[in-house]
This record gives structure tokens, sequence and C-alpha cells, in this order.
């Protein structure tokens, strides 16, 4: 009977040991919306050329997009019009944030080098809008615990995603297309879908398709952070003055 009751003890002490660290796992790492009837569409890879179009479309439906920024990925981001596209976007209503600084693999990474790569983007952004953000999208959506302990001490909170639209994995319009049918047909109860900005045709062709598809379903395309009811950044203020610093 006492090795009975060792055993039942030790199980009951692994369950208590172990949910802590599931449940800090699902706080700190997003993957779905929570509100009701939203969806919230979010485009990673910028600033690239094609951000200020997807911002009018988005406006000019009534719907807002948020925007996970490298720093030095497909350009730098504090190349005058980089930097003005970021501003765009922010004084435009659509939330901002970090896909981090060259899209490395973080899970790759020591410690200093995954801060690096958070604090750089952070940094900028912050410089160039006045908004530090309060999410972090890794890029490949690829973390560990090391990443998400640095995440933490930057109060930061990792955002990835539950549909995806194929863009950046070579899925062709119509393809794309059929997956916002499938997606408006399934109905979830709200979705956080991941786009690229850098694609023409997603810009272009698939974007507007999309935002018809799913208002036409009854959904409100919000920002992540209206979709979460949390707040898109750690703290709001005035953009930096340009200097020295602002370079790749």
């Amino acid at each position: 009977m006492y090795v009975a009751l060792a055993i039942i003890l030790s199980l009951l002490s692994g369950s208590a040991l172990a949910a802590p660290t599931e449940r800090s796992a699902d706080v700190r790492v997003i993957t779905h919306c929570s509100a009701p009837n939203t969806v919230a569409l979010t485009f990673d890879d910028g600033p690239h050329i094609y951000l200020n179009e997807i911002v009018d479309t988005l406006r000019n439906s009534s719907a807002v997009g948020t925007f996970f920024f490298n720093g030095n990925n497909f350009g730098c981001i504090y190349e005058d019009a980089s930097a003005e596209r970021v501003k765009y976007a922010y004084s435009n209503g659509m939330q901002v944030a970090s896909h981090t600084w060259g899209h490395k693999d973080l899970t790759t990474l020591s410690r200093d080098q995954i801060n690096d790569e958070m604090a750089r983007t952070e940094t900028a952004i912050h410089k160039i809008t006045g908004a530090l953000p309060a999410y972090t999208r890794p890029p490949f959506g690829s973390y560990n615990d090391l990443v998400l302990e640095v995440a933490d001490s930057r109060r930061q909170t990792i955002a990835n995603w539950d549909f995806d639209s194929g863009d950046s994995v070579g899925a062709s319009v119509d393809e794309q297309k059929a997956s916002y049918d499938e997606l408006a047909n399934r109905h979830p109860n709200n979705v956080l879908s991941l786009q690229h900005e850098v694609h023409e045709t997603s810009a272009r062709e698939v974007l507007p398709y999309a935002i018809h598809k799913l208002q036409g379903a009854g959904y409100r395309l919000v920002s992540l952070s209206e979709c979460l009811n949390t707040s898109p950044y750690i703290e709001i203020g005035s953009p930096a003055v340009r200097d020295g610093s602002w370079h790749c």
C-alpha cells in the first residue's frame, strides 16, 4: 500500500511541476485570436515597396492589418524610403511589430545573438515611430525555450499564426484564393493569418480578394492586439530625430 501511495504522490508531484510550464508557454506564444468573429491579417518581411499600397487597400476597406518588420532583410529599415513606409503604416492606424533583424532562425543562435536580433529591430521601430512594439514574430515561426526566455526578458510576446496563405512557399494566386474560400466556408470563430508584404501578387491580387471574402463572411478585420484585447505597444512616445545611429 505504501509503495502504491508513493507512486501516486510521485505522479501528482510530476503533474504539478509540469502544468505551470505548459501554462507559461501558452501565455507567451500566441497562435490564435481570442475575440470572436475577428480576423487579424498579419504581414511579414517588410517594410517593402508594396507596404503603402497594402495599407491603402486595408484602410479603404475599413480594415486594419499588423506588420511584422525586419531590420535588414529585403532592405535596411533605416533607409529613407523604408522608414517612411514604417511611419505610413503606423500613422494610418496599422499595428507595427518586430520580425527580428536579419530573418535568422533564432533557434540556431546564442542568447546574446537572439537578444541582438530582437533589440535592434525593436529599437529601430521605436526610433522611427515613437512606439516600442510588444509583439515579436520569430522568422519561420521557429522558437525554443531560449528564444522564449529572451523574449520574456524583453517584455515581448511571441505571435505566430493559425492560417497561412501559402504565399511564401510558392502557392499560386488561385491556390491562395481557394484557401481563403475554404477558410470562409469553414468559418472558425477567429483567424490569425500569415501573409507576406514582399510579393506583388499578395498585395495586388490576393489581399483584395481575401478582404472581400472574409468581410462577406461576417468577420471584422482588426489588428493583432484588438483580436487579443491587449496593448500593441510597451510604450508610446515621439519619434526620434534621425542621426548617425540610423544605419544597418
